[in-house]
């Protein structure tokens, strides 16, 4: 029995990323439904609203899912009650995933009810941090991965160096997997599964604005770059992105207002070079906000429902499976 499908109750060793701004109740839902790990973005939500998500995604599925939090950019008030708000509506199968390091109150928190706590993070030196503070599973995050970036290895290097460290750690990658053939080649490399996010965007239910959907379902991995520009509301970490013409041009060009998007019935203005990425809500110039992207872009192919992305991983994950049990080789997909 794999040990992250066992630990979290899948039928598939794959999580999908708690994207703020694209991750809601319909994506989670749908991704869960189907057997992966749906993951539900809390980002800066208020309380009020993640209960009643939390609540509406359990209505809708008896599969377990999860919530993520981001400890480095909400306040340790709003973390604390984001928290407390996801674990009073959370099923008892479900779990909770940070994006960095948590707290050590959180962590004590989470694994106090006895959920997983699933950690990401992009050094050795974090992952041994983050099993100090009682993690579950490791999220090892590499370059390759769109959106901020937690560290400079690539995932390959990353999960060497961990899984040399703590060969007992149950460990999933996330930076380059958007098949099943590439979880395969991440098992076989000694991850328990993986953590996927790009594949997501193009989904039916993804909260992302249609064109951030199109341009990723048209891009190749040469169309990604890893830039500091996108720093409003997120600073000090690089991000990689879709390219476009702020990610091109020398110059910073006053931070004006580019955009709008709605958070409940207000419309917030969207400044230029914010972290928000563009969703349904958004209005106005589209084309320069932060359209974050992995490397393996160059294997998503098509918008589809977050169901069929999840069944066409299965499938080709399965098929992998049995290759190699009856001596078959192959080779892992370039981003060339």
């Amino acid at each position: 029995m794999n040990r992250l499908r066992a630990l979290l109750g899948l039928q598939l060793p794959l999580i999908q990323a708690g994207m703020g701004g694209v991750a809601g109740t319909r994506l989670c839902t749908e991704v869960s439904r189907a057997g992966a790990g749906g993951t539900l973005a809390l980002y800066k939500e208020p309380p009020d609203r993640i209960r009643e998500a939390v609540r509406e995604i359990a209505a809708a599925t008896s599969r377990p899912f999860g919530v993520n939090i981001i400890p480095e950019v909400t306040s340790p008030k709003l973390c604390r009650a984001q928290l407390d708000a996801a674990l009073g509506e959370l099923p008892a199968n479900g779990y909770v995933t940070t994006f960095g390091l948590p707290g050590a109150d959180a962590a004590r928190d989470v694994t106090r009810t006895g959920r997983p706590l699933v950690v990401q993070i992009g050094t050795p030196d974090d992952a041994s941090a983050a099993l100090r503070l009682g993690a579950d599973v490791l999220v090892l995050q590499g370059a390759e991965a769109g959106g901020h970036l937690l560290g400079e290895l690539p995932v390959a290097e990353l999960l060497y160096a961990v899984r040399t460290r703590h060969p007992d750690a149950v460990i999933a990658v996330a930076g380059g997997v958007a098949t099943g053939t590439d979880l395969a080649r991440a098992r076989s490399a000694g991850a328990d599964g993986a953590m996927a996010g790009t594949v997501f965007v193009p989904t039916t239910e993804s909260m992302a604005h249609p064109l951030f959907k199109r341009r990723i379902v048209e891009a190749r991995a040469d169309d990604t770059v890893v830039t500091g520009r996108y720093d409003i509301g997120w600073p000090a970490r690089p991000h990689r992105v879709l390219r476009n013409a702020l990610t091109e041009e020398n110059r910073r060009l006053p931070a004006t207002f580019i955009a709008t998007t709605r958070v409940g019935a207000a419309r917030i203005p969207v400044p230029r070079y914010s972290a928000t990425v563009p969703g349904v809500r958004t209005e106005g110039r589209i084309d320069e906000m932060a359209m974050y992207c992995g490397t393996s872009c160059d294997r998503v192919t098509a918008q589809d429902t977050a169901a069929a992305v999840v069944r066409k991983l299965r499938h080709e994950y399965e098929h992998e499976l049995s290759y190699e049990r009856e001596g078959g080789t192959w080779t892992a997909p370039s981003n060339r």
